[in-house]
């Protein structure tokens, strides 16, 4: 069996955000799809270690920012590589927008919002699927007026995540050059994220402490 059949399934990437009570947050997923037009509803996996799945799972409301190409790593970093638990995610960061239902939708690197109501979930063990009903949507142009393509996670890979070789283990992703001291290291890098574990052997039961995939998604990798 080839696993890497999954990855021609095809992604787009989301930033979901809610909120309870003054505390917003929200995190990267790339599972958001429409299921019905009429009502219009729209489904979500998220990972139950996300603080943003407790959040959803109490408030019930949310938006989905529809993640284009012309996003910069930056966004990934900032929604994706660090917890609401610990930080303000939103301080500081480029243009927002807050919607209808009072909650922040990301203007940067997006072309579109979708807001919605949670009206089912299920339990998938590691995620949670929830199924909402839409109740607002809005398109951001660029200022030129265009709408960006819809960055999918094969063009993720290929045009905005930084390359493994400009990774190393413990620093800041895709801000370092290689060092001669790395040189003929074995290291295990995240597919989905750029994580760098080192070492001969990656545990069965390791999960990427930035992006919560398993290791599964690792490769390994000599430096060179």
């Amino acid at each position: 069996m080839d696993k890497k059949a999954m990855y021609k399934l095809s992604y787009g990437l989301f930033v979901l955000t809610t909120k309870v009570g003054d505390k917003h947050n929200g995190c990267i997923t790339n599972t958001a799809i429409q299921v019905t037009t009429e009502p219009n509803q729209i489904a979500f996996a998220v990972n139950k270690m996300n603080y943003t799945h407790d959040m959803l799972m109490e408030s019930k409301v949310f938006n989905i920012s529809i993640i284009s190409e012309k996003a910069d790593f930056e966004l990934f970093k900032r929604f994706g590589f660090q917890s609401g638990r610990e930080v303000n995610k939103f301080q500081g960061y480029g243009k927002l927008g807050v919607a209808s239902n009072g909650i922040t939708f990301i203007k940067d690197g997006t072309n579109a919002y979708i807001s919605g109501t949670v009206s089912q979930t299920v339990d998938l063990g590691t995620h949670t699927l929830f199924i909402a009903s839409v109740t607002d949507m809005e398109l951001l142009p660029e200022e030129d007026g265009t709408v960006a393509p819809s960055a999918t996670y094969e063009y993720y890979q290929e045009n905005i995540k930084p390359k493994p070789q400009d990774i190393k283990k413990g620093d800041t992703v895709g801000t370092l050059q290689k060092d001669e001291d790395e040189q003929g290291k074995t290291v295990w890098v995240c597919r989905i994220c750029g994580y760098v574990y080192e070492g001969e052997d990656l545990p069965e039961d390791f999960i990427c402490p930035w992006c919560k995939h398993p290791a599964s998604d690792f490769e390994k990798q000599v430096r060179n």
